[in-house]
């Protein structure tokens, strides 16, 4: 099977499918089959007769459109809940065995694959899935995207610890300090913008990999996101 990263987060609204989206273009510029795929989507709109993920089709533009919209996304809600809750506001369920089938579409046919979760790793999903257990199942190396706002390094640490403890660990590739809000131009602008990083990259044993500032078109630095999926899961193979 392929290599994969699981793009989470450390809450809702910090940029997982930008991140994801970015990290997706950079692998299709460099000659890869990328497969993406969410798998459950929560807060879809209505088009037509379809229900249409606005972060699906965020991924699959970015990965060159690969495969159908209906395999990055099989399964969509309109209310803006958790999908467990959405789907019974529809008199639905999720489907927990096709939440885990989906991603064999994209094994067969890509080089990596990006999964981009709901919410953060104890987010649910079905009536007895959180976010965590299809980390857990599918052992792609976690990207943690974080909001670069005060309070951070907080929500980072506590994401990282749930990773480090569910079941039996969750391999961690690293973090992504995402700037999730425009600049301020008040003088009152949050002053821990300046000494996030630091202080994660202090107190965080996984590496910050990348620090995106307001609607970047591409990472700072370069990030090989290809040896991150592919060493980790070399090192999942010797255990």
């Amino acid at each position: 099977m392929p290599p994969g990263l699981f793009i989470t987060g450390t809450d809702t609204g910090v940029g997982k499918t930008y991140v994801a989206a970015l990290i997706a273009r950079q692998l299709v510029a460099a000659g890869c089959r990328v497969g993406v795929y969410k798998p459950v989507a929560s807060g879809c709109r209505r088009e037509a007769e379809q229900l249409v993920s606005d972060d699906a089709v965020a991924l699959w533009e970015a990965a060159g459109r690969p495969g159908t919209l209906e395999e990055v996304c099989p399964q969509r809600f309109t209310a803006p809940l958790a999908p467990h809750l959405a789907a019974r506001a529809e008199g639905k369920r999720v489907d927990a065995e096709l939440l885990r089938r989906g991603l064999a579409v994209w094994q067969a046919r890509s080089d990596v694959v990006l999964v981009e979760g709901a919410g953060g790793l104890m987010s649910p999903l079905s009536d007895e899935d959180y976010v965590a257990d299809l980390a857990a199942e599918f052992k792609y190396p976690l990207i943690v995207v974080a909001r670069n706002a005060l309070g951070v390094i907080n929500q980072t640490l506590q994401t990282l610890i749930v990773a480090a403890t569910f079941r039996r660990g969750l391999p961690i590739a690293g973090i992504v300090l995402n700037r999730a809000a425009p600049p301020s131009e008040s003088p009152d602008a949050d002053p821990s913008l300046e000494s996030n990083r630091d202080e994660l990259s202090r107190r965080a044993v996984p590496p910050v990999l990348a620090e995106i500032a307001w609607q970047a078109r591409e990472f700072e630095s370069s990030v090989d996101w290809i040896a991150l999926a592919t060493r980790s899961k070399a090192a999942d193979g010797r255990k």
